[in-house]
């Protein structure tokens, strides 16, 4: 919604203020359409020929999250808690019992209780693999927390292959829009012996490339890349807490410390309340006595 609402206020305020200011619409909108060809069709090539196909892919699907958002609420991690107390428990009561479910958790009961993060790839592998580790009797938890570390700064590196891209774009717009103006400059050479009004709206047109790569750049693309970026970021949070509660259960801590340890890495503005996840483990262990 905040993206949508963004893309109105640049519109209207550009274009308005220049309405506003005496300007003509009139000679933008006829340079408009062979302007656009040459930044759009010079920077979607440049685009395509800077990056490899996964990386385009990944690119377009990340534009959704300008207008999505971030992938992990609130309640999200709340579950989260609820699945790695259930997990931890079972692996300290009975390992052997443990392994039905991170060997094929997706037709694990327990990861069935929670299906939005049952089919996430990245964080379903962290956790099984992870645990895996656990079960073998590792006697060395830093050395696991490394290998974990090192894991996540990779995943997170690959999931800004995106911004990245979109920025490298926005960087090069307002110099593919000066060539477009250069472009409009040389056809307006041509013409030099057209009469003054005919001259002004040729280097009119011609100054609309510059305008529009520039606005592309900083009104558009630019932004995008930087809210691509927060929102990696910020889905992040939810790989570190997964982090956080087995490196803790590697520690020995008892389930409801490891817990703890991760609702208080998480960040306030998803992190659940101590009376929320208390009041789950409560239900999980009832459910269990039952």
């Amino acid at each position: 919604m905040l993206g949508a609402i963004g893309i109105v206020m640049i519109f209207v305020m550009v274009f308005g203020g220049y309405v506003f200011a005496g300007g003509k619409m009139g000679i933008i909108l006829e340079a408009l359409p062979h302007e656009m060809i040459v930044i759009a069709g010079a920077a979607i090539g440049s685009f395509l020929l800077g990056n490899s196909m996964s990386t385009v892919k990944q690119s377009c699907k990340d534009i959704g999250k300008v207008f999505k958002g971030a992938k992990w609420q609130p309640a999200d991690y709340r579950d989260l808690l609820a699945l790695l107390f259930d997990l931890v428990r079972i692996a300290r009561s009975n390992p052997v019992a443990l392994e039905e479910h991170i060997e094929n958790p997706s037709e694990s009961a327990i990861f069935g209780r929670y299906p939005k993060i049952q089919h996430d790839h990245d964080a379903i592998d962290l956790i099984c693999d992870t645990m895996r580790v656990a079960s073998m009797n590792y006697d060395d938890p830093h050395q696991v927390e490394e290998v974990l570390d090192k894991r996540m700064e990779a995943a997170h590196h690959h999931a800004l292959h995106g911004s990245h891209a979109l920025q490298s774009m926005a960087d090069a717009l307002p110099a593919i829009g000066i060539v477009a103006a250069v472009l409009g400059v040389i056809k307006t050479m041509g013409s030099i012996d057209q009469p003054p009004e005919i001259l002004g709206g040729m280097i009119g047109g011609a100054l609309v490339g510059t305008f529009m790569g520039v606005f592309m750049a900083y009104g558009f693309v630019g932004p995008m890349a930087s809210r691509v970026k927060a929102i990696v970021d910020e889905d992040g949070h939810f790989f570190q807490l997964i982090r956080e509660v087995l490196i803790a259960n590697l520690h020995r801590h008892p389930p409801n410390i490891c817990i703890e340890v991760g609702r208080q890495n998480t960040p306030h503005h998803v992190r659940p309340s101590f009376a929320d996840v208390e009041e789950v483990l409560r239900g999980l262990k009832q459910e269990t006595a039952a």
